[in-house]
């Protein structure tokens, strides 16, 4: 579990550009140890719980299938960095058939990277989402922080936030953050 809960309006994000694209930059603590937060990136009995379905070769240069039903997403990716219980990194792609059922942007490579650091009992996590497009980081913004949000529901034992009221509310201060990207 997180040190708040997502009502409290706190911001996990920040949002900054770097090659024309998009970066995402989400930082939280949980109160439970490095092996147990590792477990629930990368297993996928409890990925399915908090993030999505995942199917595939999930071991270092690995690639594999993903769905996020609750964005109606589906797409492929692959382990490109692989540290237990430090470090990952994945990229993943939407497919074009999920791209023309939604309305995001347009099929592109994003980056997952995920670093864990052990502090006492609680862990912390930060995570960097880099390549969407500038023109919709806030919403990434607002889409990321509800996944980080979920996996603290899902370490705590409870259900998933209220994905429609979090991204009422996180989408406008996401966009204030977005109107400062130089």
């Amino acid at each position: 579990m997180t040190d708040s809960a997502p009502e409290d309006g706190r911001i996990l994000g920040s949002l900054r550009s770097a090659g024309g694209t998009g970066v995402v930059r989400l930082e939280d603590r949980f109160s439970t140890g490095v092996d147990d937060l590792w477990s629930a990136l990368t297993d996928p009995v409890r990925l399915v719980r908090w993030y999505g379905r995942v199917d595939g070769d999930l071991r270092l240069g690995g690639t594999f299938r993903l769905s996020i039903e609750a964005d109606g997403w589906e797409g492929t990716g692959r382990v490109d960095a692989c540290e237990p219980p430090r470090h990952l990194r994945v990229t993943t792609r939407e497919s074009d058939e999920s791209w023309r059922k939604g309305a995001g942007a347009a099929p592109f490579d994003e980056t997952i990277d995920a670093a864990l650091s052990a502090e006492g009992d609680r862990t912390l996590l930060v995570v960097e989402v880099a390549g969407p497009p500038l023109d919709k980081i806030a919403f990434y913004g607002a889409g990321w922080q509800i996944h980080i949000e979920n996996l603290a529901a899902h370490i705590a034992g409870r259900d998933r936030v209220d994905s429609e009221a979090r991204w009422a509310a996180l989408v406008p201060p996401y966009q204030a953050l977005a109107a400062h990207i130089g």
